[in-house]
């Protein structure tokens, strides 16, 4: 288990990476100024980047790179395994938000499950062998 300050950064990550996906979903891709501003002139540059998270949430971009980063944090030991898992919570924690929700929420699954598990040494000492 990490350090005390470790689990608060992550969760103050957590928490403005979620303010910031819901500002995203109904700032700029549910806004209806945008729906009319991108209508009327497409080369504003959030258009734009409306255009290509849109592309990127019908692709599942977003979803399978969480599940990636999750995957990993969940397979390797170690601090890496860990920090691989910190962006596999995030970016499914995004997916969640911005409409991938059924692949999202197994990355997001995956990447807690990896954080909270239990170092290896600490585990042998909790269970020993005998």
């Amino acid at each position: 288990m990490p350090r005390p300050r470790s689990l608060a950064i992550l969760v103050i990550l957590v928490l403005l990476s979620l303010a910031a996906c819901y500002g995203l979903r109904y700032g700029l891709m549910e806004g209806d100024e945008w729906v009319g501003t991108c209508a009327e002139t497409p080369a504003v540059f959030a258009c734009g980047v409306r255009s290509m998270l849109g592309l990127l949430i019908h692709l599942g971009v977003i979803a399978w790179a969480a599940i990636a980063f999750a995957g990993l944090g969940f397979v390797l030991s170690g601090r890496l395994g860990w920090w691989l898992a910190v962006p596999g919570l995030l970016v499914g924690l995004a997916g969640v938000v911005l409409y991938s929700a059924s692949i999202s929420v197994f990355a997001v699954v995956l990447a807690v499950l990896r954080l909270v598990r239990a170092p290896n040494a600490s585990a042998r000492a909790a269970f020993p062998q005998e």
